[in-house]
């Protein structure tokens, strides 16, 4: 992970690194095509100017795409959720959450009732 201006850039070890240390079972990667587009997702530009211009939406741009798009052979939205969560931390934020909160989240977000700024407003609720 590299800091960049004021956005954080994650990277596929990074990624890789949360799926070992935050999932139970050592799950395998299932789609590698999943981390690439999450990689890309929280790099998006358009006109020079960040697509997820915040730590938040950032968060929640990756949160939103691992659970829809599983990378995993399982636990995707417990990976999901950590990767979120330590893309926050790592980028400064103080974060405090309930295991119900993750859950709840990560529920919305899976049913698809949670677009990425509603998943980013959450996010900042967590944050102090």
């Amino acid at each position: 992970m590299q800091r960049h201006a004021l956005n954080l850039q994650i990277d596929l070890s990074w990624l890789l690194m949360v799926a070992e240390h935050k999932t139970p079972g050592d799950p395998q990667v299932a789609d590698w095509g999943a981390l690439v587009a999450a990689v890309a997702r929280h790099e998006a530009e358009i006109f020079g100017s960040p697509v997820y211009s915040d730590p938040h939406s950032r968060a929640a741009s990756l949160l939103q795409l691992l659970l829809h798009v599983p990378a995993l052979e399982h636990s995707n939205a417990m990976f999901s959720s950590a990767v979120a969560y330590g893309y926050l931390v790592a980028s400064g934020q103080k974060v405090i959450t309930s295991p119900e909160q993750v859950r709840d989240l990560a529920r919305l977000v899976k049913e698809g009732k949670a677009d990425v700024r509603a998943i980013a407003d959450e996010l900042r609720q967590w944050s102090l």
